[in-house]
């Protein structure tokens, strides 16, 4: 009898999420406590993960929730557009500096926004404003930040922050993250698995232990942001999040979403080919007014993409242009379903929304909104001590786990690849004129409270 065998193998990093400091102490301006539990995990000094406990979620819980006051006024409602000015913002954080204050929470949180739909110059005010929908924000019991009514997760400042300020570095080499095993792991799995015979009946899952010390941790590697970002740690954990629903290890809770090895479970591999998987923006062509003083995001944020990975003899894998049916299948759905999805579990709303800053940055530096606005943003764009972001741990590695299916063909299959790619740039170019956003502007901006934000 001919038995056929897959071994799909993950690893286990982060869902890293929330805006602490490794601090004890709060600094003016600097913002939330000290803790290092992050959304379900925590980091060693190594950057090595493992998942948290329940019980250092609950203190993680805990911790952020201290001194929150309940929400009260209109930022307590939910808005189907809110303007935030960023001259606003950074006249509130220089307040904050100046009385020795901790930034605002609803500074903090970008008065609840949950996407970015709108960018506007306002020159008489000389103020550049973003806006989107917004609604009131909790904390769940798992350490992200979501809005109270679509479960979304809330923008967060330091990741517009970080977004402005890695304009330059994303030109130069782009906005990524990827997980990849090393050529060495895959040699040493290779030569393991060559010398394993399974009796029929028998069941793989006795070699797990084995397949995990011969593969090997897995290496983190990221571009064009601080590596030490909250920015950065919300790739990573969208990545690890995608790889554990396409591999069966954590439930989509979407129906119609299932596992790549649900879908693929009955089919035949080549052992030298793996399916990869990553997210990338999907946006419209950018709509602009005649004055190239309104803009309008559109369309996804986001979508899933696979090619297959080809394993060479020495175990480095290089790309071959070509596509695995049913991972392509799954990319599909996936993309389909992620409005949904990132209502379910709130790392990919979070992914969505450091896309839609990073787009709002490369603009506003493409288009020169800001000289336009005669607004300085130093604040923003240049690191100083009038801003300090929190940092953390950087992650490095991750140790695999596997689990088994039985397919056809015989071949063992490891496929542990993927990560996220954020090209501001070309979203960028692919503009529209757009007559009716002149309206749009001149509405949003009339009356505008002397607050830095206010719903239209």
């Amino acid at each position: 009898m001919d038995f056929a065998l897959k071994s799909i193998v993950r690893s286990l990093f982060p869902v890293l999420l929330g805006v602490l400091t490794l601090a004890t102490t709060v600094q003016a301006g600097q913002f939330g406590g000290g803790n290092r539990a992050v959304g379900g995990v925590m980091i060693d000094a190594a950057g090595v993960m493992r998942t948290a406990t329940v019980q250092e979620l609950q203190e993680l819980t805990t911790a952020m929730e201290q001194g929150w006051a309940p929400l009260a006024g209109d930022i307590a409602k939910q808005a189907n557009m809110r303007m935030v000015s960023l001259r606003g913002i950074q006249n509130a954080i220089m307040k904050a500096n100046k009385e020795g204050r901790e930034i605002p929470r609803d500074v903090q949180y970008l008065a609840g926004l949950q996407r970015i739909e709108y960018v506007f110059v306002d020159k008489d005010k000389n103020d550049v404003i973003i806006a989107g929908p917004a609604e009131p924000w909790k904390v769940r019991p798992d350490g992200f930040v979501v809005g109270t009514v679509t479960g979304r997760a809330t923008m967060r400042l330091s990741d517009l922050v970080i977004a402005l300020r890695s304009v330059e570095s994303a030109r130069q080499e782009g906005i990524s993250c990827s997980i990849e095993p090393t050529a060495e792991g895959r040699l040493r799995l290779r030569k393991m698995m060559s010398r394993i015979t399974l009796r029929p009946g028998q069941n793989p899952a006795i070699y797990e232990a084995s397949m995990r010390e011969a593969f090997g941790p897995q290496t983190i590697q990221l571009t064009g942001v601080p590596t030490d970002s909250r920015f950065a740690r919300t790739m990573v954990a969208a990545d690890y999040e995608m790889k554990r629903v396409a591999m069966g290890l954590a439930p989509s809770q979407v129906a119609g979403l299932s596992s790549y090895l649900e879908m693929a479970k009955n089919s035949a591999h080549a052992s030298s080919q793996n399916p990869r998987w990553w997210m990338a923006c999907d946006y419209d062509s950018l709509g602009k007014s005649e004055d190239g003083l309104a803009w309008k995001l559109s369309g996804q944020g986001v979508k899933t993409m696979t090619e297959i990975d080809s394993i060479s003899r020495d175990g480095t894998a290089s790309q071959t242009g070509r596509k695995d049916k049913f991972a392509q299948e799954w990319a599909d759905t996936m993309t389909e379903k992620y409005s949904e999805l990132s209502r379910r579990m709130p790392i990919f709303s979070d992914l969505q929304n450091i896309m839609d800053m990073t787009i709002v940055a490369t603009l506003i530096s493409q288009e020169g909104l800001a000289q336009k606005a005669n607004l300085d943003l130093n604040l923003f764009t240049v690191k100083s001590d009038d801003l300090p972001l929190s940092t953390y741990v950087t992650p490095k590695a991750v140790d695999p786990q596997c689990s088994f299916i039985r397919g056809r063909g015989g071949k063992w299959v490891v496929t542990a690849s993927g990560g996220v790619d954020i090209n501001g740039f070309e979203v960028v170019e692919n503009q529209r004129t757009d007559t009716s956003l002149a309206k749009v502007c001149s509405t949003a901006l009339a009356g505008t409270s002397d607050n830095w934000w206010w719903d239209k």
